[in-house]
């Protein structure tokens, strides 16, 4: 798997426009559940069309956006034979941490300036173990359309977005969800970044209890498992 590879699929998705039936779906909705393109999950969506609610995909990513304060993207990439050998040399945590530098937090600054990774902790008692980190976007909210105009000396409102990454099955997910709060609210909003932790990690969560795991692991003793080391690198061990 690429980077750009998986910047053209989770940052272009998370920049797309949020309509309800604007475009074809990848996967598909049934009722309230969604189905990933991929087959890995399925969803109870968690927005409604009476609050502006809508889906919009690629065959490894989803996003459910309304247009009161959420914004929810789940990111689902099979492990290539590379991923496997990084992740069994590293081990899980360390892998996460590369992961998460390497491919998510490198597409985001590529496509907002200024972006920081606010604080990051490993979770040994979820999904077998997984990572979570709080980035800050300077101009990087997915409800910039709500924002009224800011003057000439104002500078744009700094987005704030909670990111779960874990492997399951073979496959390694990514669940990210934008703090609208406090972006919407702007100078009333009195939160401190340890109350904001709290309620971005019920909210992923929430997320995660929303989602059933539809593969079974790869038991395949034959599957390979160690190719040729990458070069080595600056971010390697």
């Amino acid at each position: 798997m690429s980077r750009l590879l998986f910047g053209i699929a989770f940052v272009a998705t998370l920049t797309a426009v949020h309509a309800q039936g604007r475009g074809v779906l990848h996967g598909r909705a049934e009722g309230r559940t969604y189905y990933s393109a991929t087959g890995a999950f399925k969803v109870t969506i968690p927005v409604l069309p009476e609050l502006g609610g809508g889906i919009t995909d690629t065959e490894n990513v989803v996003t459910f956006q309304d247009d009161f304060n959420t914004h929810v993207s789940i990111a689902v990439f099979p492990q290539d034979a590379t991923q496997r050998w990084e992740m069994s040399t590293r081990g899980t945590k360390d892998y996460l941490v590369y992961f998460f530098t390497n491919f998510v937090l490198a597409d985001f600054k590529q496509n907002f300036t200024g972006v920081t990774v606010e604080s990051a902790s490993y979770l040994h008692n979820v999904m077998d173990g997984a990572l979570v980190a709080y980035i800050l976007l300077p101009g990087g909210s997915m409800f910039m359309n709500r924002v009224p105009k800011l003057s000439d000396t104002e500078k744009p409102p700094v987005a704030k977005r909670g990111n779960l990454v874990f492997v399951k099955n073979g496959d390694i997910y990514v669940i990210s969800t934008e703090l609208a709060e406090r972006v919407l609210e702007r100078h009333t909003y009195k939160k401190t970044p340890a109350e904001e932790d709290t309620i971005l990690r019920q909210r992923l969560d929430d997320i995660l209890g929303k989602i059933q795991f539809l593969k079974t692991a790869n038991t395949n003793p034959t599957a390979p498992m160690t190719p040729t080391p990458p070069v080595p690198s600056s971010h390697g061990r």
